[in-house]
């Protein structure tokens, strides 16, 4: 990036530099420092397990030297399947610190889906919670798996908890039934190996930053399921970016991980920018929103990495019970649109602020945020971070600037590539390193920018171009509609149809006639639905972003 102002640096926040200097160094180099300069701050706390940075420090080092006589070697890939714990925290850092590859893994995928992602990483050992293990060992003649180890979630826990789950009574066999699975004799446990191993020599070589750190399975700009390459610089620079844009006091924060630390939004705030401010990061196994209180009540958050429908969940269940949570100076939103109700709710509870980021795994994957500060717009995608410059261009033609049309990204954080294809990286990464993300967008003035829709998601009726987003925009806003979701179908010469799928409010009646008659001074008449379907929920990904594809799909399958 050159050093030429941008027309999005003037709305950045207060003390928010245009370009940020980037260490030449790999990602566990920032745990080191935590652990040195804060060794008894809390680094985790799981459900009121706490662990130092020092201790923290001895885990990753003891877990990395587990993994090197498990002949792990610098560049072997590590599969990780677990939900938020601290044993995924030191074994995602003990991995990175001897210069393998980690491979996250939704460790509630079937075993087929699995599968695919084992075989195509070539991962070498896979460290699975209990109830994944199963799921791996039946498919682990078909990759490159020499060893599965079994993570016990309740290993955790505090003391305290784990004698309760001894108790012979319907609760605590509820909860081991939850935490627990079937580990066939033999399996290594992850929490022994690491107990019994000495710590890794302090002389082991680290990871280049330019060594590659992550692969990430995405679905990409194209739809199709590849690996995303996220180095060590990647990842760092982030991390160094996130830390410009919030402004935070290293040594200071508390950071709640209620994202999937195997989704890319989660990873990057959770696990690497918490490490390179010496934050408290209290791990949470899944999102529940009482867990999440009681914890508020314990152990005050800072700030919070989420997706809307969790802001609403939480500020919900904190107007029930009368939770304070001002102690949240600020809160991140990413995945789907911030809705301004969302945004207004958290903001009068907090007294703090929420912003919402943009990007991609294969940026790292913050790329654009509102800014921290009054500029901040609920609904627009942001400004383009320190050191990231962003074009608009014709998709047809990506030399070609436009008002109009779709972003590119370029930065120290846009990914190295796909792994192991060649022509889908020649395909996203243009000449230059720019990324393209398949968005379409525009700039206001003040350098914000705005989303206008996906391009794989357009539809096309009639050779008109309909934009998913702004149907629904609209009908979000009928009375009785709930959310939405707008697709398009097949319609032989006219191309395509566009279809309206909506939840509705309890008691409420929605129909096609009236869904057409409120949107048709609204939209133009070819983006009016020509069928409606009311379905009781919407599909959606893991962190709550609807599934336009899986609705589509479904449609057309009835």
């Amino acid at each position: 990036m050159s050093d030429l102002l941008r027309p999005w640096h003037a709305s950045y926040g207060p003390g928010v530099p245009a370009v940020v200097d980037l260490p030449d160094e790999p990602v566990t180099s920032s745990l080191a420092r935590a652990a040195a300069a804060w060794p008894q701050r809390v680094a985790v706390d799981f459900l009121g397990a706490t662990t130092t940075y020092a201790g923290l420090a001895d885990e990753v080092a003891r877990g990395a030297q587990a993994l090197v006589d498990l002949g792990v070697g610098s560049g072997d890939r590590v599969a990780i399947a677990l939900p938020n714990c601290a044993a995924h925290v030191v074994a995602f850092h003990a991995a990175l610190r001897i210069g393998a590859v980690v491979v996250e893994h939704n460790p509630t995928y079937t075993a087929r889906e699995l599968a695919h992602q084992l075989a195509d990483s070539g991962a070498v050992v896979a460290i699975v919670w209990e109830k994944a293990v199963e799921a791996v060992l039946q498919v682990q003649a078909e990759t490159a798996v020499r060893t599965v180890v079994a993570v016990d979630l309740s290993a955790d826990l505090p003391r305290r908890s784990r004698l309760a789950l001894r108790l012979p009574v319907p609760a605590a066999r509820r909860t081991r039934e939850a935490l627990r699975g079937p580990v066939p004799a033999g399996t290594p446990s992850w929490h022994r190996l690491v107990a019994r191993t000495a710590p890794l020599d302090d002389a082991y070589p680290l990871p280049d930053a330019a060594d590659l750190a992550l692969i990430q399975y995405t679905g990409g700009t194209t739809g199709t399921p590849k690996g995303a390459m996220i180095t060590h610089a990647n990842l760092v620079a982030n991390a160094v970016q996130g830390q410009a844009w919030t402004g935070a006091e290293e040594g200071t924060e508390t950071i709640y991980g209620v994202l999937p630390f195997f989704h890319a939004f989660g990873l990057t705030l959770c696990l690497t920018y918490a490490s390179r401010i010496g934050a408290t990061l209290v791990v949470f196994p899944k999102f529940d929103p009482e867990q999440v209180l009681a914890a508020q009540r314990r152990r005050p958050g800072t700030f919070l990495p989420a997706v809307p429908p969790m802001l609403d969940r939480l500020a919900a269940a904190a107007e029930t019970s009368g939770t304070d949570l001002t102690s949240f100076r600020y809160a991140i939103s990413g995945a789907m649109p911030l809705p301004a109700a969302t945004a207004q709710r958290w903001e009068r509870l907090t007294g703090g602020y929420v912003v919402e980021g943009y990007g991609l795994t294969e940026t790292s994957p913050v790329a654009l945020g509102s800014p921290l500060s009054p500029a901040r717009r609920p609904g627009a995608l942001g400004l383009p971070f320190p050191s990231t410059d962003i074009r608009i261009v014709d998709p047809e033609d990506t030399t070609r600037e436009v008002d109009e049309g779709e972003l590119l990204i370029h930065g120290p954080q846009v990914f190295a590539g796909y792994w192991h294809r060649r022509e889908e990286t020649a395909e996203q990464l243009l000449e230059g390193g720019w990324l393209r993300t398949g968005d379409i967008v525009r700039m206001d003035d003040d350098g914000m920018v705005v989303l206008v829709d996906r391009i794989k998601e357009m539809i096309v009726t009639g050779g008109f171009k309909v934009y998913p987003s702004q149907v629904e925009d609209q009908l979000r806003a009928m009375p009785g509609v709930l959310d939405v979701a707008v697709i398009g179908v097949p319609a032989g010469d006219l191309g395509e149809h566009v279809v309206a799928a909506v939840t509705l409010s309890p008691g409420a009646s929605v129909d096609l006639a009236s869904v057409r008659a409120w949107l048709a001074p609204r939209v133009a008449k070819y983006a009016v639905p020509r069928d409606l379907v009311v379905l009781d929920e919407l599909p959606r990904s893991l962190i709550g972003k609807v599934l336009r594809r899986v609705v589509r799909e479904d449609y057309l399958a009835r």
